[in-house]
This record gives C-alpha cells, structure tokens and sequence, in this order.
C-alpha cells in the first residue's frame, strides 16, 4: 500500500508538471475538469483491489488530451473561445452593463466584492471592468482616480531593483554582500548604527535600492 501510494503520488506530480505551470485561480474549464478527473483516478488507483495501471493509463490519457488541447487553443483563436470562453465587459465607460451581467449570471453583489478586492468602494470611480475568462474581474479606474506618479509631477523615476537579503536566522549571506560588493565588516558596522549588536541576534535582514535597510531581530 505504502509503495503504491508513493508510486501514484510520483506519477500524479509528473503529470500536473508535464501539463504546465498555472495558478489555480487562472485555469481553464478544461484545466478544471482535468485536474478533478486526475484526482478521482488517483484515488480509486490507491485502491488495493484494483489494478494500479489502470489509472496510470487513464491519468496519461488525460494529461494527453489537455496537452493537445492547449497546443490547438494556441494555434486557434476561435477553438481556444469554445473552451476557454471569451473575456466580457461588465462595465463599460462608466456604465454597468445590465444585459452581459444576466448573460453571464454575475450578479451586482459579486461585482461590489470583486471590485471592494481592488481597494475601489465607488461604482462610479470605474471606467472599464472586465470579466476574465478565468472568473477574476479586471478594473481599469477613471483617469482622474488614477493615482499621481513620479511622471505626472515631471520628476526622475527610479529604476527598482529586487532588495538585497543580507541575513537569514542570524546567518550572513555572503554571495548576496558580494553581489553589493560589501562584506562582513560592512554589515557588523551596518548592524551598530541600527542599535544591534552582533549578526546572530537577527532573525532577518535586507537592504533596497534606495539603501533602506530592514531589521527584525530574534524573539520578537
């Protein structure tokens, strides 16, 4: 039982990784069925009465179907709407639009929640929202609640890089400090200024583009 699990879970994880990288909340209906199916065939593969390769055989069955699936939806627009569906406009310049939300199904107080997820509590501060294929609603706001940016005010913008992590639980980490072209004595000096004694008495440390350093020290 042991060994039969083990073997299922290895070729259930293969499976999913031959079928691509893709975050639950952005599958298609297609991917949905798929992954459900696999799992109920895992499940009844782990049965000892039953033979384990019948599974394996349906689960690479499956597995080759959403592949072929995907590789058509990229070459065909119009296969990949039949399978996929195709994104619809829920607000438009302004205006809810009433017939494509009976159409879809999507009631007002889903589209107040979607929108209440985007920091938006005003209807009236949307220009364009659209339902996704994938269920999630993409909001595009009025220009004049757009907020103000560093190009609007006429000043330099900054090019952001990734922050720097120097240490991890008290543990320097060197290739990050040779990457900054630092090394341990400037960070043993670093530490002093900020009011902290030694490398292992912090939990976390890491530095941005600006030269803004970030400290949380163990225990905390």
């Amino acid at each position: 039982m042991i060994l039969k699990t083990i073997l299922v879970y290895i070729f259930v994880l293969v499976s999913l990784r031959v079928m691509g990288k893709r975050e639950i909340g952005k599958l298609s209906i297609f991917d949905m069925v798929v992954s459900i199916m696999i799992a109920e065939v895992a499940a009844v593969s782990l049965d000892l009465e039953e033979p384990m390769m019948k599974g394996l055989i349906i689960v690479s069955v499956l597995v080759s179907m959403q592949i072929a699936v995907s590789y058509i939806s990229l070459k065909s627009h119009k296969f990949r709407e039949l399978i996929e569906g195709r994104p619809v406009m829920l607000i438009r310049k302004g205006k809810i639009d009433d017939a494509e939300m009976r159409r879809t199904r999507y009631s007002m107080s889903d589209l107040l929640t979607q929108l209440r997820e985007k920091d938006i509590a005003h209807v009236g501060d949307v220009e364009y929202a659209i339902l996704e294929s994938t269920g999630k609603l993409s909001v595009f706001p009025k220009e004049e609640r757009l907020p103000v940016t560093r190009e609007d005010l006429g000043l330099e913008p900054a090019r952001f890089r990734m922050p720097f992590v120097l240490i991890v639980d008290g543990k320097p980490l060197d290739t990050n400090l040779e990457k900054m072209q630092k090394d341990r004595a400037w960070l043993e000096q670093e530490i002093r200024q900020y009011g902290y004694e030694k490398v292992e008495d912090i939990f976390f440390c890491s530095v941005d583009y600006r030269g803004r350093m970030y400290f949380d020290r163990k225990g905390d």
